[in-house]
């Protein structure tokens, strides 16, 4: 008797939780932090923000299907967008779409025509921008060693910044 009332509270208490998990995910889903990345429509005005902050420009070029695409903007160039007092700023054209682009010279194009130009040939890719559009440093290309993943992005991004420095001091 004692077992059935057990299960049967049991039960109850599983109908409960499950209630609640299905009325939960809109919530959860909008304290979630977004891994979404400011998808660039102008590269010019992007690299102006950039200088104007004295960073460099940390660019992700990107495919929709991409898994590790969606690694990198989750744990590694998402929060960096987010932070105020980031080191760079960052923005993701697609290799994969025809969205309507300004390229750095202020040129018409299509980030799928602009990541071609710029040779990204690999999702993901991230390379470093100075205010002209001039790498900066050596670009990363796909997501290797995930375990020094971050390390690499950020030497990556001192020596941006290093070399801004170095410009604006000649």
């Amino acid at each position: 008797m004692q077992i059935g009332t057990r299960l049967a509270g049991s039960v109850a208490a599983i109908a409960s939780m499950a209630a609640c998990l299905l009325a939960c995910p809109p919530a959860l889903a909008q304290a979630a932090p977004s891994s979404a990345l400011i998808e660039t429509r102008d590269l010019a005005a992007d690299a102006r923000l950039a200088a104007a902050k004295g960073v460099p420009l940390v660019v992700l070029y990107s495919r929709d299907d991409c898994s590790w695409c969606e690694k990198v903007r989750r744990e590694h160039l998402g929060p960096l967008s987010r932070d105020p007092a980031a080191p760079a700023v960052v923005r993701e054209p697609h290799l994969d779409r025809a969205t309507a682009l300004t390229d750095f010279a202020g040129r018409r194009t299509t980030s799928a025509d602009f990541s071609r130009q710029m040779q990204a040939r690999f999702a993901p890719t991230v390379m470093f921008h100075g205010p002209d559009g001039a790498a900066l440093a050596e670009p990363i290309v796909g997501f290797r060693l995930a375990d020094f993943y971050a390390a690499y992005l950020e030497r990556a991004i001192q020596e941006s910044q290093a070399r801004l420095q170095q410009r604006t001091q000649q």
